[in-house]
């Protein structure tokens, strides 16, 4: 086999093996995301808001600082509940907004909190115990709000990790083909062009 024809085998070999991958890359990138799509500002189709993920659910973090900044301009907690839950919109507004309107009309706060969406239950959870203890909410929400950032940072962490060795097997099968087909079969091709001519 000449030289030429071990060239264009592996130019062939080399594109079938990139086919899939490109086909399946091109229809991930076209595909709707999942959950139906990402949440978008009022007015701007296809605008993502701040803090949103593509299944459309809002950071707990972002909800809490949030409402660490309207508990820190002055409002008491049920305004600041209901103003950022307006401001919000959806589920999580909505829940939000329902539990701050519950709680300045003096429901218990088990019940001004039921069936709130993650992101205000986080919200709920970090002002139960200075509402009925009486501290100082603002400085309450933000460390919460840190307390969420660094389990996301130490989850990242770890899952970045596990890919790592996910991906040894996969890069192997890869790499092994193409450095036998690129840096092995021209040199034995070579080799026995040399010998038999």
């Amino acid at each position: 086999m000449s030289p030429a024809a071990v060239t264009v085998l592996v130019l062939v070999l080399l594109l079938a093996a990139r086919g899939p991958w490109a086909l399946r890359r091109g229809a991930h990138l076209a595909g709707p995301a999942p959950g139906g799509g990402r949440r978008t500002a009022p007015g701007r189709p296809g605008t993502p808001r701040p803090g949103d993920d593509p299944a459309g659910v809002l950071d707990p973090a972002l909800v809490l600082e949030l409402c660490a900044a309207a508990v820190r301009s002055g409002a008491p907690v049920p305004r600041a509940l209901v103003v950022v839950g307006e401001a919000l919109g959806g589920a999580e507004g909505e829940g939000l907004a329902r539990a701050g309107a519950a709680l300045d009309l003096g429901a218990d706060w088990g019940a001004a909190w039921a069936g709130a969406p993650p992101a205000t239950a986080a919200v709920g959870a970090a002002l139960h115990v200075g509402w009925t203890a009486g501290a100082a909410p603002g400085p309450q929400l933000r460390a919460a709000a840190d307390v969420v950032r660094r389990e996301r940072r130490s989850a990242v962490r770890a899952a970045c990790g596990a890919l790592g060795a996910r991906l040894t097997l996969p890069l192997g099968a890869c790499f092994l083909p193409a450095f036998v087909l690129l840096g092995l079969v021209p040199v034995v091709v070579a080799l026995a062009g040399d010998v038999l001519g």
